[in-house]
């Protein structure tokens, strides 16, 4: 059976991005899938047509490319059966999987695109600095340490800890386990807590992050609304109990919603009541813009309330500290694992997030007023050079959820890219197969590189057929 299109065309990546001729630089990426073997002998590929329309381009771009393929030997096309990788299919299982989603817009890259689709400080702040200073004296005085701290080391797990008592959570550092990152957090709760095959409940639309980790675990997802609204009916329904459900209760991603404190009650009651262990995502718990309140932690009202916290967007993305906050019992299997598969992480940079995590909360208001300001800068530029494109105002966070007025963000992504802007097309955070015309953006560059890529997007957009913006309705709001 062939590849799906948007799958191979997720994998592309940033493909036309380059110089040349499209079908040249389609074929060139596709070239580096095969030599690479992400794209195995025997792989069947999509069909011109359906190929093409995932791109967003014409038929003969993917029939040039084809061709250009064909003529290296890299690839074979015959009437009837379809176009494949060169050589005998392998037998067994793929030894490479398929890269998320998002992988290859992380990637560093020396062309010109705006990255507007994965959200993250874009340099360390000077507060971090001066965290290793200080970590870095702190180190020089260690003794009798060989460095291996598996559940992490226990200055930083105090510091977790404390840092969930102050919101209302006690917590003792018995109830911390270290990561690096938050992707690692979810990876190793997903290996724990669920098998292949057991069901987990996500909201539709979600952190495609999420959805990797527990697609990694062959996982049965399934979706809900926005909240889990419908937990607890779908803990009742026949058949096997979930074993896992996943929320981003605060600053939502990707719709920026915040769940109001009754329903977050509720649902962590029910949580309990089902025994369903329920993840509680709160990298974005801190980007509230001035004057915004936000409720306690969803772990402030259920025991069985897995807390899964980092510095990757208050801080800086390439701090690579997260961290689980979860019963004992739970901790303590988590770190049986972690040792498996990892000794420990990096001590100095546990020793830095220690003497930063007590001021985390105040560099985050420090600069809530400026990622405002940005998010209406982008808002208002969208506004004026996009005005069917309804961009829903947020009260914190990174990211703005857009729907499209016509077409999908597949294909549109594709465009945008051609034209130097980079966006998360929203059918990759949606596991129940909607959201297919949302895109996500965020709104951390300055100003002046959001004006820039709203001008391109704008010139994306009359490219990709939709020129007839004016005298259209104002955006709507949005809300959990």
């Amino acid at each position: 059976m062939p590849m799906d299109p948007a799958e191979l065309a997720d994998r592309l990546g940033r493909w036309s991005a380059g110089r040349g001729p499209l079908y040249l630089l389609l074929a060139a990426r596709l070239r580096r899938l095969v030599d690479e073997g992400e794209l195995p002998p025997g792989t069947a590929l999509p069909p011109d047509r359906a190929f093409a329309s995932a791109l967003a381009v014409g038929r003969g771009t993917v029939v040039a490319a084809y061709d250009q393929l064909r003529l290296e030997g890299r690839i074979v096309r015959r009437q009837g059966s379809g176009t494949r990788v060169a050589g005998p299919p392998r037998p067994g299982p793929r030894d490479t999987t398929g890269a998320p989603v998002f992988l290859h817009l992380l990637e560093p890259r020396d062309d010109d695109v705006i990255l507007l689709a994965c959200a993250a400080p874009t340099a360390p702040p000077a507060m971090l600095l001066t965290a290793y200073e200080r970590a870095l004296s702190r180190l020089a005085t260690v003794t009798n340490d060989i460095g291996y701290h598996p559940s992490g080391h226990r200055l930083l797990r105090r510091a977790v800890a404390d840092h969930y008592t102050r919101r209302g959570v006690p917590t003792g550092p018995e109830q911390v386990l270290v990561t690096n990152g938050g992707q690692q957090a979810l990876s190793l709760l997903a290996r724990t807590l669920v098998e292949p095959g057991g069901t987990v409940l996500v909201e539709a639309p979600t952190y495609p992050g999420a959805l990797e980790a527990f697609h990694e675990q062959s996982a049965a997802v399934r979706t809900l609304p926005v909240g889990l609204d419908g937990f607890e009916a779908a803990t009742r329904t026949p058949g096997p109990r979930p074993k896992l459900a996943y929320v981003v209760s605060t600053h939502h991603n990707p719709t920026g919603g915040v769940l109001p404190a009754l329903p977050r009650r509720r649902l962590a009651a029910a949580a309990d009541a089902a025994d369903v262990p329920l993840i509680d995502d709160e990298v974005l718990a801190h980007l509230a813009f001035p004057g915004q309140d936000t409720p306690p932690p969803l772990a402030a009202f259920g025991e069985t309330v897995i807390s899964v916290g980092s510095l990757s967007k208050s801080v800086w993305g390439g701090l690579r500290i997260g961290w689980i906050r979860a019963a004992r019992p739970v901790i303590d299997r988590l770190a049986r694992l972690r040792a498996v598969h990892d000794l420990g992480g990096n001590l100095p940079a546990q020793l830095a997030a220690a003497e930063l995590l007590p001021h985390v909360e105040t560099l985050c208001q420090d600069l809530a007023a400026d990622r405002r300001a940005r998010h209406d800068h982008l808002r208002a530029e969208l506004a004026r050079r996009l005005p069917r494109w309804q961009a829903p105002a947020v009260t914190g966070g990174q990211t703005l959820w857009v729907r499209l007025p016509h077409g999908d963000g597949d294909s549109f992504a594709q465009t945008a890219l051609r034209h130097g802007v980079a966006v998360l097309p929203g059918s990759g955070l949606d596991a129940s197969g909607g959201s297919g015309e949302f895109i996500r953006i965020h709104f951390l560059a300055d100003p002046g590189t959001l004006t820039k890529a709203v001008r391109r997007l704008a010139t994306a957009w009359r490219s990709y057929g939709g020129g007839h913006d004016r005298g259209a309705p104002a955006p709507r709001s949005m809300a959990i």
